[in-house]
This record gives structure tokens, C-alpha cells and sequence, in this order.
């Protein structure tokens, strides 16, 4: 009996080790490219995803151009969420066509420093009025939504009067500068402009002129971790993430 006993003991034993070195295999390093205006909702997220999971993230985050300018580079990582759509990174075979989800939507919109007089952008001539009239205004530069700006300008035939007040710089400095009161408005999107103090989000610009962006994650087609990767995406996509994303100025996927 007690030979028994000490065989079922262990056997108890072997299984609790293979267990823990089991779930040991599982856990993984995933390296996550993250757009700076997507940083602080992904940030909210990461914590619960590495509790759940075991995987610990080593995260990234620039502007848009520099994360695909790694990515050309064979810079390794898992994940990439981007300020606009993952499908150019898809074609050129950089990202697994099976892995692009769509995280959510923002349109462009104006902000002032807090208590600063509102300026009427409600059509398409009083926002280039608007423009015009500004001593200084910020964009994300080369994000998403600053590039946007500055082809609308240009649209709108006001680039030559218009781009040399425009002040930019890397992930969140827009909002940085609006909140010193170091431009009279900012012309984004609304997620890089939440948290910051002194800011007052006006609205959107007129629908004839805006653009979306999209936020959209995607798994490297040479991941290390594809299956850890693939869990990320779908933590990011999952109902609890979108609320995050809601509180974050992000509208939901079409």
C-alpha cells in the first residue's frame, strides 16, 4: 500500500512539474508596434492581457512612418496597431492577411486651449477662415491625422499661408502644446488630445473635408510568437477593449 501511495504521490508530483513547465512554455516575450496616438488604450490593456496570459509585451511606440520604417527594416516584432489601415503592410506581404483587425475609427476635429474663444469651423470656408485667422496651430505631423492636415491645406489652396504656423513633434506633443497654450488650436484626431489639461474639444470638421482614421493591428508574417500574437489581437478586439477604446475618443468599427 504504501509503495501505492508513494507511486501515486509521484506520479502527482511528475504531472504538477510537467504542468508548470507546460504553462512555462506557453508564456512568451511578444513585441508589440504601437502608433503613438493607440499608446495610452493599449497601455489600459496590456495588464490584464499579461495576468490572463503569462505573456509579458515589450512595446514600442512612434509615429506611424518610423514603425513601418522598422518594419521595412526587418525589425523584429509580433504586433503592429497603426493609425491607419494595416492592409498596405498586408500587401506587401510585412503582415499575415489573416490577422488584420480593425480596433476602431476617429475623425478629424479642432481643439483650443481651455477658455480661449471658439472659433466657427462649421463649413468648409469658415474652417479655412479659421485656419487663416490662427497665430499658430499643431498637427500630429507625420501621424495619421497631421498628414491628412497638411494634403487638406493644400486642397483647400491655403498651404502657402497655413503650413508655416504649423507646429508638430512625436506622439502627444500637439496636446503638449495646446495644454501650454503654445498654439491657439489643434487639428486632430480626439485620442492623443484625452488626459491632457487645459484642452477643449470642439467637434468635428465639417463632413465634406473629414477623413477617418482607422486603427487597425495585424500579426508580422515572420512572428515569433503567432500564437501569443494572435491572442493579443484578439484581447483588443474583444468587447471589454472596445469600452476602453470608447473613453479614449475612439468611435467604434464600421
Amino acid at each position: 500500500m504504501r509503495g501505492l501511495w508513494r507511486a501515486v504521490t509521484f506520479g502527482l508530483i511528475s504531472l504538477a512539474v510537467m504542468s508548470m513547465a507546460q504553462g512555462q512554455a506557453r508564456a512568451a516575450e511578444v513585441r508589440v508596434f504601437v502608433t503613438g496616438a493607440a499608446r495610452p488604450m493599449v497601455d489600459l490593456l496590456v495588464p490584464q492581457f499579461e495576468r490572463a496570459t503569462g505573456h509579458k509585451l515589450i512595446t514600442t511606440s512612434a509615429l506611424p512612418p518610423e514603425l513601418v520604417a522598422k518594419v521595412e527594416a526587418g525589425e523584429p516584432y509580433d504586433v503592429i496597431v497603426l493609425s491607419y489601415d494595416v492592409e498596405a503592410l498586408i500587401k506587401r506581404d510585412l503582415v499575415d492577411a489573416s490577422s488584420r483587425t480593425v480596433l476602431g475609427q476617429t475623425g478629424i476635429g479642432v481643439a483650443i486651449h481651455q477658455g480661449a474663444p471658439k472659433p466657427d469651423f462649421s463649413t468648409v470656408e469658415k474652417f479655412k477662415q479659421m485656419l487663416l485667422n490662427a497665430k499658430s496651430l499643431a498637427t500630429s505631423g507625420e501621424g495619421s491625422s497631421g498628414r491628412y492636415v497638411a494634403s487638406l491645406v493644400e486642397r483647400l489652396g491655403i498651404a502657402d499661408q497655413v503650413k508655416p504656423k504649423i507646429k508638430s513633434g512625436g506622439p502627444g506633443s500637439s496636446a503638449e502644446f495646446l495644454s501650454k497654450g503654445e498654439v491657439d488650436l489643434v487639428v486632430s484626431g480626439l485620442p492623443p488630445l484625452l488626459g491632457k489639461p487645459n484642452i477643449e474639444w470642439l467637434g468635428l470638421i465639417p463632413a465634406e473635408i473629414n477623413s477617418y482614421v482607422v486603427f487597425t493591428g495585424g500579426l508580422s508574417s515572420k512572428a515569433k510568437e503567432p500564437e501569443a500574437g494572435r491572442a493579443l489581437l484578439r484581447h483588443l478586439a474583444s468587447p471589454e477593449a472596445m469600452a476602453v477604446y470608447k473613453t479614449k475618443g475612439l468611435d467604434p468599427p464600421l
